[in-house]
């Protein structure tokens, strides 16, 4: 018998967390929660590299947030791994109260009177789910992923804000940031490396980083793949 079955505190366990690939949004709008807003063609190709990646890891439970693009980035992997996909909604988008409009740089959103109230305090952030809560709900999935899939891999796919607030959290930085500077590209993966139940080490990987369109790439430096350990 392994020393690991000897102490399951000692137990090796692997959980990736995945943001979706490419969504079909030809209008530019600010999706958030909303429900249709499916994968594009690229997007597709995104989640059939990843799967193809991950296609030799260990991987015995396949968990994704509930919103379509986050369903259908995750179905590849699971079934590659002949596994049932499952759903927990701790992984859905952050909440934004500009769901549904176009807001971006350049797009007039910020002279808009209607649209100040929202803007009061980036730190929280004011417009939309406060970052604290998007830890609480986060952690509460990578861990249940982690049970799932104890001793093994999992892969847990959701969303580019709440994916960074983890690692953020994990990696003990503030939660307020510049967007811009998120290390969280279309199709990436987080991956967090527990012993027991505690996180040992945080990584990071693009292996569909050439299907991704340069604009999103502009002064984004590629991954050298190395991880974030953390004390013993």
């Amino acid at each position: 018998m392994s020393a690991a079955a000897d102490n399951p505190d000692q137990d090796i366990t692997v959980v990736h967390v995945m943001r979706h690939g490419e969504v079909h949004n030809p209008e530019g709008i600010l999706y958030g929660r909303l429900p249709d807003y499916h994968l594009s063609e690229l997007g597709r190709r995104m989640a059939d590299r990843v799967a193809e990646h991950l296609s030799s890891r260990d991987v015995t439970h396949v968990v994704a947030s509930p919103l379509d693009r986050a369903q259908e980035t995750a179905m590849p992997i699971a079934k590659a791994h002949g596994l049932d996909l499952a759903t927990d909604p701790r992984l859905i988008e952050a909440g934004n109260v500009f769901q549904g409009k176009t807001f971006g740089v350049g797009d007039g959103a910020l002279r808009r009177p209607e649209n100040w109230k929202h803007l009061v305090n980036p730190f929280k952030p004011s417009w939309g789910e406060p970052y604290v809560d998007q830890v609480v709900r986060m952690m509460g999935a990578l861990d249940a992923a982690k049970d799932a899939a104890r001793g093994h891999e999992a892969v847990c796919v959701s969303h580019q804000l709440p994916i960074w607030i983890l690692r953020s959290y994990v990696e003990k930085r503030r939660l307020w940031h510049d967007p811009r500077k998120r290390q969280c590209t279309l199709a990436s993966l987080t991956t967090f490396t527990y012993r027991g139940d505690r996180i040992v080490s945080v990584g990071y990987s693009e292996p569909a980083r050439d299907l991704v369109p340069a604009h999103l790439l502009a002064g984004v430096k590629p991954v050298k793949g190395k991880d974030k350990a953390f004390g013993a």
